[in-house]
């Protein structure tokens, strides 16, 4: 990351000069193209069939972009993550070429123990993305929540918080739940911190005596004051009980920046309302104050002063947008943001209190980005617009949802019927929302517009975890402890010659992988290797069934995974669907495992597995009219240069996909 005041500045450059452009151009009369990339959205032609669900009548305003143009399904490359997906969409190539082979991806010659290039990060990218090659046309793109898109790389268009593309000020939710005796923390291990070596998602802490607080409600039982810190600032609760029943029962909360101005006061499920707050950004080098908002919900509350609290944070400020002015212009124009539930890893999976949590910011996350569709437009006037939201990938990945709507996943037969026609009111209703927001984009488009709908990988049942490095342990190819306060692997790499690294890669080196990773050679090399192949091709559950698909040498893996072989692992592993890769380690070290989570989308061979498949729609001028591609999928770069050919760009040279033929001349 630059450092952060260099950031500053030239945001604050180039923001006026965003400013300029906006006044001494005059507004288009309509935008060209608006590109919806909902993130992890299935569409398959067996159960979430989505374009039946529009002819009958349950998503109108998909089934006028189906009437008004071509309609299939595409399918995602390996290791079908989001990352890899959206940089093939938003290049027209594979990883071979476009570089970005996974999210967290460890490069020959860096240490295996940090992240050496982040999927995430626009410089992730060997090849220049659409909204480059659509500025040098001359046109302007404004991009929302789109990954793979800061640092900026447009100079006269609009970016809106690239997801955890490592710039700016981004701040994500934080639950707070009473420490005790750190059964759960420690349950959680490193899965309380964003992609697992991030930033905080749960912190746990103990309440104490109140002190200090002036106007405070009463107490009908010893109020419990809980200080609540993230990003900076603490917010203080005050817990109490409002009943006077003879009976210790807390059933309230208090909410504070200074102890004398209460600024909400809910109960269990409720919400307070967007609050402004200072919040502190820092960096190895620096640090800023940010103006911001929050709001707070009580999620639980429960026996001997439990408490579990959640914090959102407007994921909105200056120091995230591109040019800086844009933030002002949407918080005047639609709120404080909300760009998706929950987060990654998820954190609203622990308790029965969570789901409701998770709808609740589902719903937020809908409202900002469907009234964010017309301001954009207005603000900005943009030619182009490409825009995301995760909540979709969030709902399908999660605990609550896809391993009961789906019959492969393990709780389809634990849940009645009745509640299951629930759960599958509960998804609909999601992709309803998706719907109006492709109303929205209909309002402000006309019939020169193009207007397209794909995503970056379907979701399926996760039914088991696979603890891989437990395997490798069992083996006594890795070594590592487990602090007992925080449930997190000390991992001994020096003396640790194998191990499984997100999402797909398994690194080996017989001399063990301490320092700068080399590929290794020789008969040790290969012998090791060998025996890991076999070990995996071995592996069984305890019906029989193996979890691995395929498992690729590295100096295979470009011919036939189409992957970049210095991104990558000694070895490429699929899953087979069903069975998930787990990074984690246990002091059990048990291999098979079962997750809180029901659904996912890592590491699966996805052109013959449906549910991994995406929706893909096409609408404007010269497109084919009520043309259905059939039910065989494309492949995801083809999306790239059908839409070029749409627009009338010629696509760059690096291009692998090929157009689509949907045109009418």
């Amino acid at each position: 990351m630059k450092k952060f005041f260099l950031l500053v500045g030239i945001v604050v450059v180039l923001g006026a000069a965003g400013v300029y452009y906006q006044r001494t151009h005059p507004p288009k009369h309509h935008i060209k193209l608006y590109w919806f990339i909902p993130d992890g959205v299935r569409a398959e032609p067996s159960l979430f069939t989505v374009f039946e669900w529009a002819k009958e009548g349950k998503l109108p305003n998909i089934k006028k972009l189906m009437d008004r143009g071509t309609y299939g399904y595409s399918y995602p490359n390996f290791p079908s993550h989001t990352p890899t997906n959206f940089a093939a969409l938003l290049t027209g190539s594979y990883p071979e070429i476009n570089g970005v082979d996974d999210g967290p991806m460890r490069e020959v010659g860096k240490p295996l123990n940090a992240v050496a290039v982040p999927g995430f990060r626009s410089t992730a990218k060997k090849v220049p993305p659409i909204w480059k090659t659509l500025e040098e046309a001359g046109m302007k793109v404004a991009i929302v929540s789109v990954p793979g898109s800061t640092p900026p790389e447009v100079q006269k268009g609009v970016v809106i918080r690239g997801r955890w593309g490592g710039w700016g000020a981004d701040f994500n939710a934080i639950n707070f739940e009473t420490k005790g005796d750190l059964t759960q923390r420690v349950k959680q291990g490193r899965a309380v911190k964003l992609f697992y070596f991030g930033a905080t998602l749960s912190n746990y802490v103990d309440g104490v005596a109140p002190t200090g607080w002036e106007h405070a409600p009463k107490s009908y039982s010893p109020a419990i004051e809980i200080p609540l810190l993230g990003w900076g600032k603490t917010i203080y609760a005050y817990m109490y009980d409002s009943k006077d029943d003879n009976h210790v029962a807390y059933d309230r909360v208090a909410f504070s920046l200074d102890k004398k101005t209460i600024i909400g006061d809910i109960g269990t499920g409720e919400w307070t309302s967007w609050k402004p707050i200072t919040l502190v950004w820092k960096t190895a080098d620096a640090s800023v104050q940010v103006p911001s908002h929050f709001r707070a919900t009580v999620i639980k509350l429960g026996d001997n002063g439990f408490f579990r609290i959640r914090i959102l944070y407007d994921t909105l400020n200056r120091y995230i947008t591109f040019p800086e002015s844009a933030s002002d212009m949407l918080e005047a124009s639609v709120g404080p943001m909300v760009d998706f539930a929950d987060n990654f890893p998820a954190q609203l999976i622990y308790y029965p209190e969570d789901k409701k949590t998770f709808m609740d910011e589902s719903d937020f996350s809908f409202d900002w980005h469907t009234r964010a569709v017309p301001a954009i437009a207005k603000d900005f006037s943009p030619d182009v617009v490409i825009q995301d939201i995760y909540t979709p990938n969030q709902m399908l990945t999660s605990k609550w949802w896809m391993g009961y709507v789906d019959p492969s996943g393990s709780g389809y037969n634990t849940m009645p019927p009745a509640e299951r026609e629930k759960l599958w009111q509960e998804v609909q209703g999601m992709y309803k929302k998706l719907d109006n927001m492709i109303g929205e984009m209909l309002k402000v488009s006309d019939s020169q517009t193009y207007i397209v709908l794909s995503s970056d990988h379907g979701a399926i049942p996760l039914n088991q975890s696979v603890n891989l490095n437990n395997l490798f342990a069992q083996k006594g190819w890795l070594k590592f402890t487990i602090d007992p306060k925080t449930g997190e692997p000390n991992i001994d790499w020096a003396h640790s010659q194998v191990i499984y690294l997100k999402m797909a890669h398994v690194y080996i080196n017989p001399n063990g992988l301490a320092g700068p990773y080399i590929r290794g050679t020789g008969p040790a090399y290969e012998a090791l290797r060998n025996d890991v192949i076999q070990t995996l091709k071995d592996l069984r559950d305890a019906n029989g069934n193996a979890p691995v698909s395929d498992i690729v040498k590295w100096e295979d893996a470009k011919s036939y995974m189409q992957l970049d072989p210095d991104r990558i692992g000694d070895l490429v592993i699929a899953n087979a669907p069903g069975f998930g890769w787990n990074e984690e380690m246990t002091n059990d070290l048990a291999v098979f495992s079962k997750p809180l989570v029901t659904g996912y989308k890592q590491a699966i061979k996805a052109i013959d597995v449906p549910g991994m498949w995406t929706p893909f729609i096409i609408a404007g001028p010269g497109i084919k009219q009520n043309n259905f591609l059939g039910n065989t999928p494309f492949s995801l770069v083809d999306q790239y240069p059908t839409i070029m050919k749409a627009l009338g760009v010629k696509s760059p040279g690096f291009v692998q996909g090929k157009a689509l033929d949907i045109f009418t001349r």
